[in-house]
């Protein structure tokens, strides 16, 4: 399924071109801050000694998912990249200015909601054009990391494009506990790039602006079954974290709370519960008034919010049934 032309006999970049066996560091200048300080997006290319498939690797298109910075960050550190053949391309953070804002958005604007982007456009926009045409072009598969927002914890778990078999493919080779078809947003990432013929999986992990030691783990280690699987590498680093027989989800439910209050869970993330299980309660700050939560499907727990101060009709639990 994954044989066919693949494009990293040479990867030219803004300019830059990096041939089998080379690998080098490309700073984009994106931006600059209002004191003239400049901004730059670094992109990490380990093009290997003999033609393959060429993998994104993407963190941070959301500023504030920092789990999906440091699954980058630490397989850099770890020097995971030595490459047999292929090329991986690395953008640990593609969101600078909404990194340093700790924000999901740059400028009042989200960069997965801005491609294909413009040349002259806003500055999500702006590097949406950027990363479409100048990184993209590049790429014949790829795993964009993210996180949950609004203080909601994802359970690791990865989303591909049901109209896609390479993309399914791969999210079954990466192996996380929990995997699922995900209708694609309109003026993503993925949808523009599938456009492109580009299959992309999506890694969700923890919660954003805090480290998850499992979900940071679980990144790292389905990456590299992927790239064992290419034959990019030799050997997996991380064989002994042992990949669990993931669970496909095809039924998912947000449940909401049905007053304000304290909320607490009764329950853990990744945790099984049935139909009318007590899952947790929303409770008033006087101790007066107490509504429990019941699960209303028998499925799986792939995220909870654990803000404990909520309002009516907020998101609480994602259950996912099997």
């Amino acid at each position: 399924m994954f044989e066919k032309k693949f494009k990293n006999e040479t990867i030219e970049i803004r300019g830059k071109k990096v041939g089998l066996g080379e690998s080098v560091l490309i700073k984009f200048s994106i931006d600059r801050l209002p004191t003239g300080t400049l901004i730059e997006i670094p992109v990490y290319v380990f093009n290997g000694k003999k033609e393959g498939p060429t993998i994104l690797l993407q963190g941070g298109l959301h500023g504030d998912e920092t789990n999906s910075i440091e699954i980058i960050r630490r397989m850099l550190e770890n020097k995971y990249f030595n490459l047999e053949r292929g090329c991986v391309i690395v953008v640990p953070l593609l969101s600078v200015f909404g990194f340093l804002h700790f924000s999901r958005d740059v400028h009042g604007k989200d960069v997965n909601r801005s491609f294909p982007g413009t040349k002259t456009g806003s500055l999500a926009s702006r590097i949406a054009y950027f990363h479409l045409r100048e990184i993209a072009n590049n790429v014949d598969y790829a795993i964009d990391f993210h996180t949950g927002g609004a203080q909601r914890s994802n359970y690791p778990q990865i989303r591909y494009t049901e109209s896609s078999e390479e993309s399914k493919k791969l999210a079954e080779i990466f192996s996380p506990p929990f995997l699922f078809p995900s209708a694609m947003i309109n003026k993503s990432f993925r949808k523009e790039a599938l456009k492109l013929g580009i299959p992309i999986i999506v890694y969700e992990g923890g919660e954003s602006l805090r480290f998850d030691e499992n979900s940071i783990k679980e990144g790292m280690a389905g990456t590299l079954r992927i790239l064992k699987h290419l034959k990019m590498i030799k050997t997996n680093p991380m064989a002994s974290r042992k990949a669990k027989k993931s669970i496909p989800i095809t039924k998912r439910r947000w449940v909401r709370a049905r007053i304000a209050g304290l909320f607490n869970a009764f329950v853990h993330n990744g945790d099984k519960v049935e139909k009318g299980q007590i899952i947790g309660d929303i409770t008033d700050t006087y101790g007066e008034t107490s509504v429990k939560i019941k699960a209303p499907l028998t499925g799986y727990i792939i995220a909870i919010n654990y803000f404990p101060i909520i309002n009516r009709g907020d998101a609480i639990f994602h259950i996912g049934r099997e």
